[in-house]
């Protein structure tokens, strides 16, 4: 709000002034551009009884004092270190037990072939980049996910889906 002028309506409130934001007719968009092309779905009264009971029971009252913004606390932190002086390191990230590789379990849905060991990572050059790009396009090619198009983009969406849940163990 701070790098350009702003119209706002000043109105009174209790012992103060509420500010809201006016928009300029430009910044303002048909919501028909946004929503056309969703269609009309017809809901079932037993589907629309389960979203009742779903809503019903997960209600709740919203109470702000539970909820604590993290990313304020830890930037706070960082700038108390930088003001004692103390050097700044990024913290190690958790890791899960059970990490899955996606693109992997996909490469083994989508070629058959069998999980290869992972060993120790050598640098890669220029060239090997390179060969491995080519190589999975090829597999792309040769699976109909390089061709484009509707029917590749389905094969895709279910391989990737497929690999999800053969990674998760629900397959």
């Amino acid at each position: 709000m701070t790098n350009r002028e702003h119209i706002i309506a000043l109105e009174p409130m209790d012992k103060g002034l509420v500010g809201t934001l006016l928009r300029y007719p430009y910044e303002v968009r048909d919501p028909q551009e946004f929503f056309d092309e969703i269609q009309d779905v017809k809901v079932t009264k037993d589907m629309l009884d389960l979203a009742r009971h779903i809503v019903e029971t997960k209600s709740g009252r919203f109470e702000p004092g539970k909820f604590e913004d993290q990313y304020e606390t830890a930037l706070i932190e960082l700038i108390n270190q930088k003001r004692a002086g103390k050097p700044i390191t990024p913290k190690e990230r958790p890791r899960g037990e059970n990490v899955v590789d996606l693109m992997e379990a996909l490469r083994r849905s989508v070629g058959g072939a069998a999980p290869e060991a992972r060993g120790p990572k050598k640098a890669a050059t220029k060239g090997d980049r390179r060969s491995e790009r080519d190589a999975d396009a090829d597999r792309r090619q040769e699976s109909g996910q390089g061709v484009g198009g509707e029917e590749a983009g389905d094969k895709v969406a279910s391989e990737i889906g497929l690999a999800y849940r053969e990674a998760c163990g629900d397959a």
